[in-house]
């Protein structure tokens, strides 16, 4: 819900017609993309974003490796070991996310016959 009304009250604003929502999404974030696709689903009911479709990005592990001095991609959360010499990487640097990136938008001043394409605000 919070999704929805913080795009509805940024298309108001701005005066726009929002198309989509843009998402990136952290495998440590603890949601789960399906559940969050089908309550965005539900909540957009009804709402000045009834139409707006919900793109997810989805991010990866990263984590910082002592023995390699640099951040590593980590395949998976139940083994956080660097992918390269084996050490553990307690250090994790990315893959909390769960943030808007952007709203996709149409000025609902233009008509839809003028060939305007969708801006991502």
């Amino acid at each position: 819900m919070s999704l929805i009304d913080l795009a509805s009250e940024e298309a108001e604003r701005l005066g726009v017609k929002v198309v989509a929502i843009h998402l990136k999404l952290g495998p440590l974030c603890g949601v789960v993309k399906e559940a969050l696709q089908s309550a965005y689903g539900l909540a957009r009911e009804g709402s000045p974003l009834a139409e707006a479709t919900l793109v997810i990005e989805p991010t990866t592990i990263v984590a910082w490796c002592p023995a390699c001095g640099r951040e590593q991609r980590i395949e998976s959360a139940r083994q956080l070991c660097c992918p390269v010499c084996g050490a553990p990487t307690p250090e994790v640097r990315g893959g909390r996310e769960l943030e808007m990136t952007g709203i996709e938008v149409l000025n609902v001043d233009q008509h839809a016959d003028c060939g305007s394409s969708p801006k991502v605000a």
